[in-house]
């Protein structure tokens, strides 16, 4: 059975909007691959994603206030230690506050963009089929 999730919404830090506004503006080749190809899917239209919103001190790349789904695309910059360590403290925050985060590497998304969207549908059958 499925059931439809409604997340409260998140408090955030009201001067990153200007930010998010510019990170939308210049999508990164990755972002924008995944964002076109991500609207196009089945599941869309009852899952809709917001680009660049800000949760709390973050700016997640995507997000899915439905079901409460943070969808992150790496780019180059996350492969040092230090940026990895940073990524896990940002992914144990947002799931702190009761947020599904994912992750792909921009190499996945430009490379393998069937295999992620498949990987995203695969996890929001699973958000959708948890019991309540």
């Amino acid at each position: 059975m499925r059931r439809k999730i409604i997340k409260p919404h998140l408090p955030y830090d009201k001067s990153l909007l200007n930010k998010a506004r510019e990170l939308r503006l210049h999508s990164t080749p990755a972002e924008k691959h995944f964002w076109n190809h991500l609207r196009q899917m089945p599941f869309y239209e009852e899952t809709r994603f917001n680009r660049q919103k800000p949760i709390g001190s973050y700016i997640v790349d995507f997000y899915c206030h439905q079901l409460g789904l943070v969808v992150e695309i790496d780019g180059d910059t996350h492969g040092s230690d230090e940026a990895k360590r940073k990524d896990q403290e940002r992914t144990r925050r947002l799931e702190s506050q009761g947020l599904k985060v994912c992750r792909f590497t921009n190499h996945e998304v430009m490379r393998n963009i069937e295999g992620v969207l498949g990987e995203v549908a695969k996890i929001i059958k699973q958000i959708k089929e948890e019991p309540p």
